[in-house]
C-alpha cells in the first residue's frame, strides 16, 4: 500500500506541474485576436522541428511551475485574454488542466498548437489555433488530419507559408476541402522568406476565403523573445 500511494502521488504531481519557458504580457500578434493585450504562457518542449520556427529557444530549459503559480502570475497582469503556446503545449499532459482552470476564471483562452497532436480533450471553451504544416515547414507528414472534424467556428486554422509553392499547396487543399466551412482560415507569411504584399496579391487573384495576417509583434518589436 505505501508503494502504491507513492506512485499515485508522483503521477498526480506530474499533471499539476508544467515546464514553462516564459510568461509575459504583450499584444497578440496573430489570429483573429491580433492587437489585443494578452498574457502569454509559453511551455517548454516540442516534438517538431519546423524550419521557420521562431521560438526554438523554448525547445529546452524553462522551469517547473505548479498550476497555482502559473495562474497567480497570469492574474497579476490583469488582462482578460490568455494565450497558451510553445513549443508545443499539448506535449505536456498537464496543460489540459491548466486550460480548464484558466477558463473557470472567466478568462478568454486560446491555445496555439502545431496540429500534430490530438486536440479532442481540450476544454471546449478554449479557442484552438491549429496549424496545418505545409511542405516548406519540413514537417508536413506530421499533420494529424483527424483533428479537422473536431474544429468549430470558435477555433482557427493557420497555414504558415514559406514560399509560393507552399501557397499553391495550401490553395489547392482549400479548393479540394472547404476548410473555411469548419472555422476561420489564416494565411501567415514566414517573416524572412515570403513577402506579405505578394501573398496578399495571390489571395486576391485566387479569391480565397482566408485572412492574410502578418505578425504584428515582429513589426512592433522585432524578432525577439518575450514580446
Amino acid at each position: 500500500m505505501p508503494i502504491a500511494f507513492t506512485l499515485s502521488h508522483d503521477l498526480s504531481s506530474q499533471t499539476e506541474r508544467l515546464r514553462i519557458s516564459e510568461i509575459f504580457h504583450s499584444l497578440q500578434g496573430e489570429t483573429s485576436r491580433i492587437g489585443l493585450p494578452t498574457v502569454f504562457v509559453r511551455l517548454t518542449g516540442c516534438p517538431l522541428r519546423c524550419g521557420y520556427c521562431d521560438s526554438a529557444y523554448a525547445f529546452h530549459g524553462g522551469r517547473m511551475m505548479s498550476l497555482d503559480a502559473i495562474i497567480e502570475q497570469v492574474q497579476s497582469f490583469g488582462a482578460p485574454y490568455v494565450c497558451v503556446t510553445g513549443g508545443e503545449p499539448l506535449a505536456q499532459r498537464g496543460v489540459l488542466a491548466l486550460l480548464t482552470r484558466l477558463c473557470d476564471l472567466g478568462l478568454s483562452v486560446s491555445l496555439e498548437t502545431s496540429g500534430a497532436l490530438p486536440i479532442g480533450e481540450v476544454d471546449p471553451r478554449v479557442s484552438r489555433i491549429v496549424d496545418i504544416k505545409t511542405p516548406g515547414s519540413g514537417e508536413v507528414e506530421r499533420n494529424l488530419w483527424e483533428n479537422l472534424p473536431l474544429l468549430t467556428p470558435h477555433d482557427e486554422l493557420k497555414f504558415v507559408l514559406v514560399h509560393r509553392s507552399d501557397y499553391e499547396w495550401a490553395r489547392d487543399l482549400l479548393r479540394e476541402y472547404p476548410l473555411e466551412a469548419l472555422c476561420p482560415v489564416v494565411f501567415s507569411p514566414v517573416w524572412e522568406s515570403c513577402r506579405p504584399a505578394e501573398l496578399a496579391q495571390w489571395v486576391l487573384e485566387d479569391r480565397l476565403p482566408v485572412r492574410v495576417q502578418v505578425q504584428l509583434h515582429k513589426i512592433l518589436w522585432g524578432d525577439r523573445p518575450g514580446v
